[in-house]
C-alpha cells in the first residue's frame, strides 16, 4: 500500500528512491510493482491533467446508478468525459471537461440528464495554479500520455528532442499543481485494505482547513488531497469499515468543515481523449504558448 501510495502521488519516482524512503531495495520495489500489475491492481500508469491547465472548465456530477455507458452518454452531451467513479451504494461520481459557458452547461445538464437522478452538479477547479505551456511542452505531454514512466532517453528518441529539453519539460510539468503523474488502480483487487474518499464541503479558509486535516489524518492518506473551490477531497485507505466511519465522523468535527460524505469506489476510470484533442487543436494554432491562469 505504501508503494502504491507513492506511485499514485508520483509514478515517475524511481524504484530506487521509493525503496530508500521505505527502507527496502529498489529491486524489491520493482518486483512488488510487477506483482501489482500482474494481479491487475495497477491497471495503467496515467498522467492526470486538471482541465483548467488547458483552458477548460470542469463539471462534477453525483448521480444515482452505476451504468457507466449510460452515464457517459448523458454526461457527454455537455462535455468531454474526464473521469467516472461508480461507488458502493449505487452512487456514481463523474466529471466532464467543458470549454466555455460553465453556468449554461450546468443548466443544460440538469435538463438533459433526465434519465438519471442527479444528486449534485457543481463546477470545481484547482485554485491558484498557472499554466504557461509551450508547443514543445505539449508535444512531450502527448508522448507522456502513452506511458508516463517512459525513460527520458526514450522520449527524446520518439520526439527528436534533446534529453536536456525533455528533462527540463518534465520538471516543469511536475511542478505544476494541476498535473500529476499517477496511475489507475482497481479497488476491487486490493485485499485486506479498502480505498475510500471523504468529500468535504468547506465554509472558511481552505488552506487552514487543509493543514488541520493533514495534521489529523495524513497517516491514512492514499493520495494527496484534492482541493476544489470549496471542497477538499481526502483519498484514504483502511483495513476496517468501522475505522472508515470513525475517521469520517472525526473529519466532520474539524473547524470549517460544513459536511463530509464517505465514498467507497468500485472502479476508477480516467479519460485522456479531451487532452489529446486539445493538443491537436493547439498544434494548428500560430501561438507559441498556451497560457491560462485560474484563481
Amino acid at each position: 500500500m505504501q508503494i502504491l501510495s507513492r506511485l499514485l502521488n508520483d509514478c515517475r519516482e524511481s524504484d530506487r528512491q521509493i525503496g530508500l524512503e521505505l527502507g527496502i531495495s529498489g529491486g524489491t520495489v520493482r518486483a512488488r510493482i510487477r506483482k501489482m500489475q500482474e494481479k491487475k491492481i495497477i491497471e495503467e500508469f496515467f498522467i492526470k491533467v486538471e482541465p483548467p491547465v488547458l483552458g477548460h472548465g470542469v463539471l462534477y456530477f453525483v448521480v444515482t446508478g452505476e451504468d457507466m455507458d449510460e452515464i457517459l452518454e448523458q454526461a457527454s452531451l455537455v462535455g468531454e468525459p474526464y473521469f467516472v467513479v461508480p461507488c458502493i451504494g449505487g452512487i456514481t461520481v463523474c466529471s466532464v471537461s467543458v470549454k466555455e459557458d460553465i453556468e449554461q452547461k450546468i443548466e443544460i445538464a440538469k435538463k438533459l440528464m433526465k434519465d438519471l437522478r442527479v444528486l449534485s452538479i457543481f463546477e470545481a477547479e484547482n485554485p491558484g495554479f498557472d499554466s504557461n505551456l509551450t508547443k514543445t511542452d505539449l508535444e512531450i505531454l502527448e508522448e507522456l500520455i502513452k506511458d508516463p514512466r517512459q525513460k527520458i532517453e526514450q522520449i527524446a528518441k520518439n520526439t527528436n528532442m534533446s534529453t536536456k529539453t525533455i528533462t527540463r519539460c518534465i520538471e516543469k510539468l511536475r511542478d505544476n499543481e494541476g498535473i500529476q503523474f499517477t496511475l489507475v488502480y482497481d479497488p476491487r483487487k486490493i485485499k485486506d485494505f479498502i480505498p475510500y474518499a471523504v468529500l468535504t464541503w468547506i465554509d472558511g479558509d481552505l488552506k487552514e482547513t487543509l493543514e488541520s486535516l493533514n495534521d489529523l489524518f495524513s497517516e491514512s492518506y492514499l493520495q494527496i488531497p484534492f482541493i476544489a473551490k470549496n471542497q477538499i477531497v481526502l483519498f484514504m485507505y483502511s483495513n476496517s469499515i468501522f475505522k472508515m466511519d470513525e475517521i469520517t465522523q472525526k473529519v466532520r468535527t474539524v473547524k470549517n468543515v460544513k459536511s463530509a460524505d464517505l465514498f467507497i469506489p468500485k472502479k476508477i476510470s480516467f479519460y485522456a481523449k479531451w487532452i489529446e484533442k486539445t493538443i491537436v487543436d493547439f498544434k494548428k494554432s500560430p501561438k507559441l504558448h498556451l497560457t491560462y491562469q485560474t484563481n
